[in-house]
């Protein structure tokens, strides 16, 4: 019987035991839950449902639209009607996200060329060096050194060959050996 009565009050002992441990972690869970609960309300009250983009140039309705938060840039652009046939979309992420106030701007395949040829120029115009995979015959003939019969191997080996990759090899060239190259290396570029 002493046996029994121990063994009754060691289980009783046990599971009230657990029961207060259950009781803690259970507290735990609840305030747990309630902090990140609190934390995605506070999220979602300082992020707008919506933003506001304005989408200009190639497209068929160019204008300000709203858009829900965490559109992507096709979202506007369907939103705008389109690109039209003339649009140069080559440089547009389409995939990516939208912000509040942002301009959406699409060039036309022509605005995009001039702009391009507008940097170029300004890149060569900036230094003052000739760059021999562009470079005419007669702006090679500019060059110490290179007369017309010498510009036009420039040019026959840079079209048979390809672009040069460096300068140097500017010498591969049947008649510009070290010494020419030497006039002309600080002059040239790639």
């Amino acid at each position: 019987m002493k046996r029994f009565i121990c063994f009754a009050c060691c289980s009783l002992f046990l599971f009230t035991g657990c029961t207060q441990a259950s009781y803690f972690q259970s507290t735990e869970l609840v305030e747990e839950t309630e902090v990140s609960h609190t934390e995605e309300e506070t999220v979602e009250t300082l992020l707008p449902e919506t933003i506001y983009v304005q989408v200009a140039g190639a497209v068929a309705h160019p204008d300000v639209y709203e858009l829900p938060t965490g559109s992507r840039i096709y979202a506007a652009l369907e939103a705008a009607g389109g690109l039209l046939d003339s649009a140069d979309d080559s440089e547009i992420n389409q995939a990516a996200v939208l912000e509040d106030g942002q301009k959406l701007y699409v060039y036309t395949v022509d605005e995009a060329k001039a702009i391009a040829e507008e940097l170029k120029e300004s890149q060569n115009a900036d230094d003052g060096l000739i760059n021999i995979n562009t470079a005419t015959a007669a702006e090679l003939q500019t060059l110490p050194g290179i007369g017309e019969a010498k510009a036009n191997q420039i040019v026959a080996y840079r079209n048979s060959k390809g672009e040069f990759s460096s300068i140097d090899e500017i010498k591969n060239v049947s008649g510009i050996g070290d010494g020419i190259f030497n006039q002309i290396n600080s002059l040239i570029k790639i």
